[in-house]
């Protein structure tokens, strides 16, 4: 026999497992909400054998019609490295002059350092907020 302390207890369970799936589900369209709107793309600049296809990754992914109105914020990481790309370079090579009715910027970082990082999700987040 089940007291009342025992049903109480299920029912804040239950209540408890609905809420957590309520919030996983709002989670993931959040997510895809966020991934709709902007979109960060990661170059290795010293990689100069795979810029080709890196160009034809970010264009196969521009295609995509979930992503036909996302703000593209890339990083030209690994400018630490005395080979690497410029970002003016990697423009070239990535053909990001273009792109078409599209809000575009490019921030050469170093991921291991840190180093423009923040200026590129600055960017990425203002342009986020012009288009709420």
């Amino acid at each position: 026999m089940r007291t009342a302390a025992t049903l109480a207890r299920a029912k804040y369970m239950q209540y408890l497992e609905s809420e957590r799936s309520k919030e996983k589900t709002e989670t993931k369209q959040l997510k895809r909400k966020a991934l709709e709107e902007g979109l960060i793309f990661v170059v290795d600049s010293n990689d100069k054998d795979r810029i080709s296809e890196a160009q034809d990754e970010l264009s196969k992914m521009l295609k995509e019609d979930e992503l036909s109105d996302a703000v593209l914020l890339i990083f030209a990481n690994k400018q630490d490295l005395p080979n690497a790309m410029t970002a003016g370079e990697l423009t070239e090579r990535l053909g990001l002059n273009s792109l078409r009715n599209r809000r575009w910027y490019i921030q050469a970082t170093c991921a291991t350092q840190g180093d423009g990082l923040y200026e590129g999700l600055d960017w990425l987040c203002n342009e986020l907020a012009k288009s709420s």
